[in-house]
């Protein structure tokens, strides 16, 4: 325990391995939740994590179910982490439904930046009820969404339908993603994506940031 602790830099809360390595399933069940459902999660890897993930796909489903079969394995670690996610999502749509309106007067720290509420206030008016399922595609906006939900009082079962759409959506194609890409790589290639996770990672963070970058890029020009 020492050694783990002397040997640990906050630098690697942003990278999908420690987690993996660490934790298992289960911390990735717990970083989904907290990426979706609590305030200060906003900085956590959830797409990179996801794809990683289906990488291990044997391995983490294993600590359920043990299985050769690729779909069990696959259908164990999305019955789980879906959960997860809808439990999260909902847990941040009931904060801010009982005190969403009071954080916009709360003062900025390390874990809560009023910007991104505010941004996800404006993603919300623009999409309205879809809003929660793209969300659930983009970094940041996808951990404010059910809170901005909460605060407008969307209506609880429109909330939890597009709840549970958007978070299907999301871990099932980001796990599909990380375990066929992986597969077809290494049968055509001999090339295993687990031995270049950095340059993965790298990819898939420049991907998934990119809209919010292009967007804030022409906001500034527009003005």
């Amino acid at each position: 325990m020492i050694t783990l602790l002397e040997a640990f830099h906050w630098s690697q809360l942003l990278q999908p391995q420690f987690y993996i390595e660490h934790g298992g399933l289960w911390l990735i069940m717990f970083v989904v939740f907290a990426e979706t459902g609590l305030f200060a999660g906003f900085f956590l890897p959830g797409d990179s994590l996801l794809f990683v993930a289906g990488i291990y796909c044997a391995p983490l489903a294993a600590e359920i179910f043990h299985s050769n079969n690729e779909w069990i394995n696959l259908g164990v670690l999305f019955l789980f982490i879906t959960t997860a996610g809808v439990l999260g999502n909902y847990i941040g749509y009931s904060f801010g439904k009982k005190v969403g309106p009071t954080m916009y007067d709360w003062k900025e720290n390390l874990f809560f930046k009023k910007k991104y509420l505010l941004q996800a206030e404006e993603f919300y008016i623009k999409h309205g009820g879809s809003a929660i399922i793209i969300a659930r595609f983009i970094p940041i906006v996808r951990t404010f969404a059910p809170i901005v939900a909460g605060i407008v009082q969307m209506d609880k079962r429109k909330f939890m339908f597009n709840n549970i759409v958007g978070c299907a959506a999301w871990v099932g194609s980001m796990l599909c993603a990380g375990y066929f890409l992986q597969s077809w790589i290494l049968t055509h290639f001999n090339f295993d994506l687990k031995h270049h996770l950095e340059v993965i990672v790298l990819g898939i963070v420049l991907i998934t940031t990119a809209p919010v970058i292009i967007k804030v890029i022409t906001h500034k020009t527009s003005k």
